[in-house]
């Protein structure tokens, strides 16, 4: 099938047609570069992987979470969530712009990448010029009624909107267009669904679901009887004509309810696991350092890059959900904890930001935050922005040091990067995937993680060699020799260790 870019304009200005029909050209233009999947996040038969990667075990797991066409969208039990079971095998894709053409492009080509994750095809795209969203059908009802005829003529069987539907939105322009309509935040939850492996992820995805669904549900099918309450005139129903359609969904927004409740009793019974690994990493002093950024940018392949985690890399959006914690160590031999995070988006449901706040206080615990930031996006500068909007929810995280990560710096414009460079104060550009500047980066982290508190200066015997284990496991080594009494060691220790090195130093003389 040929895809075709199709560009409306409503601004409701006085201009001249030429003007008119040079905006209508230049949005279609940017549908057809969008559809031709020209600098978007997923192309197909690229391999993003490395040797630093690993074997990637995960990765056939992952490539057999594939869609089945034909199978039926109808919500027949709540407690399968609706989100869960959306079917987005061929879709269109509409965005709404005012005046900035190029963000609208570089955001369409995010929903693009985004509705590919999801395992869906793009048909088709349409762009129009709107200075604000029409209250009833988004579109307004003549738009509607083309984008209607549109997917009748691609075959599409999903509408996706770059924004937010409210309900009554979504439910009119189902109404008119006759197939299934999800707006972003719809899409990013399904993709989470998709992609949690863990318990708690899970858990944490399934609540937003519902939490997204509570206000948006529907009767489906045109035999669900409504409720029709006070006298009809001429219609014969008045009182008591309550119909099994209404009391169906009283029952499904009563089981979603209890059903949420139920999910944050199990998250808030998670939590004291997760604040036992972390009080337990705290309490062997070993510093902790936190990979955070836009999804996409690169930080499962930094984490491989620096720890040999082997995580999964994968070029898609929200490939990493659930947080994993490798062990490294700086050149001069500290070790520290690395933490690998969930990615963020512009405009990120404000129900996964609830939901996942347990993951974000990895982040928060940390002593040094590593942003990555793909250096090879078009609006770099918009990646920052939106990760330090979700981070700003985070009360400690204005006490932790930052590195501005610039990743793909082997393919990214060197124009943007010198002014990426002059962002903040320390900034380092890296190729996760070749390993350019990796060795800048590990040197950096070496000089802003905190040092141990105590500076000790003693010989340990012989006998005790569990304690010069644990200085090389958990101490910064200065200087180390063999001597008839010992071994001689000057070191940075934690307070612990040092009274630990003391005590035993005490009793041998």
């Amino acid at each position: 099938m040929e895809l075709r870019g199709v560009a409306w304009d409503d601004s409701g200005l006085m201009e001249p047609d030429t003007t008119k029909r040079s905006d209508r050209d230049e949005a279609a233009r940017v549908v057809e570069r969008i559809l031709a999947r020209a600098g978007t996040a997923v192309m197909s038969g690229d391999v993003s992987a490395s040797d630093a990667d690993g074997e990637q075990f995960d990765r056939e797991e992952r490539a057999a979470l594939r869609r089945v066409a034909g199978l039926s969208t109808e919500l027949q039990d709540v407690t399968e969530v609706e989100y869960r079971s959306l079917r987005l095998e061929r879709v269109v894709l509409v965005g709404m712009y005012s005046d900035d053409a190029e963000m609208a492009e570089i955001s369409l080509r995010e929903l693009a990448a985004l509705a590919e994750t999801a395992g869906s095809q793009v048909l088709d795209g349409l762009l129009q010029r709107r200075r604000t969203p029409d209250p009833g059908t988004y579109l307004g009802s003549g738009k509607a009624s083309e984008l209607a005829g549109i997917v009748a003529s691609t075959g599409a069987d999903t509408v996706v909107i770059d924004g937010e539907l409210a309900p009554s939105q979504r439910r009119a322009l189902e109404d008119v267009v006759k197939v299934k309509v999800v707006d972003r935040t719809a899409l990013i939850l399904d993709i989470f669904a998709q992609h949690a492996k863990s318990r708690e992820g899970k858990a944490q995805v399934e609540l937003a679901q519902l939490e997204y669904l509570l206000p948006r549900l529907r009767g489906w099918g045109e035999s669900m009887s409504r409720q029709a309450g006070g006298q009809v005139g001429g219609a014969g129903a008045g009182m008591g004509s309550r119909g099994p359609g209404e009391t169906k969904i009283e029952l499904d927004r009563r089981r979603i309810r209890n059903r949420m409740a139920k999910l944050r009793r199990e998250i808030a019974a998670m939590a004291p696991s997760r604040a036992a690994k972390r009080a337990q990493r705290n309490a062997s002093s070993v510093p902790a350092v936190a990979i955070a950024g836009y999804t996409n940018a690169g930080k499962s392949s930094l984490l491989n890059r620096l720890t040999g985690a082997g995580a999964l890399v994968e070029n898609a959006l929200f490939a990493t959900l659930d947080p994993t914690v490798r062990r490294a160590s700086t050149p001069d031999g500290r070790p520290f904890t690395i933490a690998d995070t969930v990615g963020f988006v512009r405009a990120l449901p404000h129900q996964l930001v609830e939901a996942f706040r347990s993951t974000l206080e990895e982040v928060g615990d940390a002593d040094l935050l590593l942003h990555v930031v793909d250096a090879a996006h078009p609006d770099p500068e918009g990646q920052i922005t939106a990760v330090r909007t979700v981070l700003a929810e985070i009360e400690t995280l204005a006490q932790i040091p930052e590195i501005i990560v610039l990743n793909k710096a082997d393919i990214a414009d060197p124009g943007v990067l010198a002014r990426l460079h002059a962002i903040a104060p320390h900034v380092v550009a890296v190729s996760a995937h070749t390993g350019r500047g990796v060795a800048e980066l590990r040197d950096l982290i070496a000089d802003l993680l905190p040092l141990p508190a105590v500076e000790v200066d003693l010989v340990v015997p012989y006998t005790r060699g569990d304690l010069v284990s644990r200085v090389h496991e958990g101490g910064q080594i200065l200087h180390e020799e063999h001597t008839a009494e010992g071994t001689r060691l000057h070191a940075r220790v934690d307070h612990a260790l040092a009274a630990a090195l003391r005590g035993e130093t005490s009793a041998a003389s």
